[in-house]
């Protein structure tokens, strides 16, 4: 696992130092993406699906986090529901990660990148069909 700087977030008060980890900013950002309508799930990996078979809930899937010179970078790998339109749920999506980021941390995001790997159907398997 690659160490990842934590992120300064506080100035220097003569009280300390308010540091975050970016894992919490990959927790925020799940959540915030959770909420948005027209979104059906975030893709994770291998090993976030096993943790989720055992019961823990697995906030940061789907979402990547990098600390760039440049600034923030978010990347979130999500599974639209049909019908929906993709350009309004994902910009949806960013504004919603961007405000619960801003309120939450203070910090601003250089990049949302929304990567769209997947379309979830009605809940219906298309291959069963009735010939009654």
């Amino acid at each position: 696992m690659s160490e990842q700087p934590l992120l300064n977030v506080s100035d220097n008060t003569g009280l300390g130092k308010v540091e975050i980890a970016p894992e919490v900013i990959e927790v925020i950002t799940g959540i915030a993406a959770a909420e948005v309508e027209g979104l059906y799930a975030m893709r994770g990996n291998f090993a976030s699906g096993v943790v989720e078979r055992f019961g823990k809930k697995s906030h940061s899937k789907g979402v990547k986090v990098e600390l760039t010179e440049s600034g923030i970078l978010i990347d979130l790998f999500v599974v639209m529901n049909f019908g929906v339109s993709i350009p309004q749920v994902a910009q949806k999506i960013q504004s919603n990660i961007r405000q619960t980021l801003k309120n939450m941390t203070a910090l601003e995001i250089d990049e949302i990148n929304v990567h769209v790997v997947g379309i979830q159907m009605d809940g219906k398997d298309s291959t069963e069909e009735n010939f009654e």
